[in-house]
This record gives structure tokens, sequence and C-alpha cells, in this order.
């Protein structure tokens, strides 16, 4: 687990935010107020707004605007084998730690690598069926009703939107 992680604030701009990614070298934030969590940021999240939203101004929007809010998290106490379930049930790469309700770190495929580098082969599973699933959903002609959502991550129910598979919310804040 990393406990130093790289954190942002919900109100903090996607300029701030995108300012930090570079700086941290990081490809995601976690959102928190204090140690409580409040979402989690990809760098693929802000690519994505960019992307629908291409002439917005970064300043304007608020991190907590597109942050993943419903975060699967795991406890401490959790060893590398549940931690790995999860993510590939998911489909997640990070997973916030909470002790007793408190941010306390973030464990990541990385993190797990570096403490059992014999598990790559079950890892390098998870990324590429992860590539796999999302070539396939867009290329697919009957699109699943559960799945998880293209920009925020959410295992949800989904609606073809612009040809994304999105969650309800995400598909609402497009149009």
């Amino acid at each position: 687990m990393t406990r130093n992680f790289v954190s942002i604030k919900p109100h903090d701009s996607l300029h701030i935010c995108m300012k930090k990614i570079v700086r941290e070298k990081v490809n995601s934030l976690i959102v928190s107020e204090g140690k409580k969590l409040v979402g989690i940021m990809t760098a693929r999240d802000i690519l994505w707004t960019l992307t629908k939203k291409p002439f917005i101004d970064l300043k304007k929007i608020r991190a907590i605007d597109i942050a993943t809010r419903k975060v699967a998290v795991i406890k401490p106490s959790a060893d590398i084998s549940e931690a790995i379930r999860k993510m590939q049930k998911l489909n997640f790469r990070r997973l916030p730690v909470l002790h007793k309700g408190e941010l306390i770190g973030v464990v990541t495929l990385k993190d797990i690598l570096a403490v059992e580098p014999e598990l790559y082969s079950e890892i390098q599973e998870l990324i590429d069926l992860r590539g796999t699933k999302r070539k396939l959903e867009r290329t697919s002609q009957e699109w699943p009703e559960i799945g998880e959502c293209e920009n925020c991550g959410t295992l949800t129910e989904l609606t073809n939107t612009d040809g994304e598979m999105l969650c309800i919310d995400c598909a609402n804040k497009l149009h």
C-alpha cells in the first residue's frame, strides 16, 4: 500500500489537478476532504472531459464534478489475493484503503508487483482483459445492461451515448 498518495480537494479545479498529475507523474488522484475519501479521479477522466467538451475552461470545473464518487475500497487487513480478486471483479487498477472510515493509503497493481513479482502473469491478465473488454464494448452491436462506465468506472447500468458506454449520471452530464 502507498501511504504517500497524491490527493486533491473536491473544490480544486481541473487545471490544478492536471498540473498535479504532471508534476507528481501519477495517473490518478484521490479526492479527499481531510481523512475522508470523497472520490477518485484519473487522467483518463480529465481527457474524457476534454474530448467531450474541448473548449471548456479547466479552471472552472471542480474535481468533484468529474471524479468517480462510488469508489471500491479495501481494508488494511486484507491480503494481496483479496485485493487482486476485487480489482479483477471490478476491473480497477487501484483501491483506496480505509481504516475505521479514514483514508490511510492506496493499493495499486504496482504496489502488489513490488511485494509479489511472481503475480505478474495474473495481474497482466487483468490489464489485458480490461483493454479487450473496452474494445469489444465499442464494436459490439448489443450493449450489456450492466458494466463499467467508460467515463467514471462505476459498475452499473449503462447506456450507449455517442458510441461510449456510460452510466446515467455521466450520460446526463454530457447533454
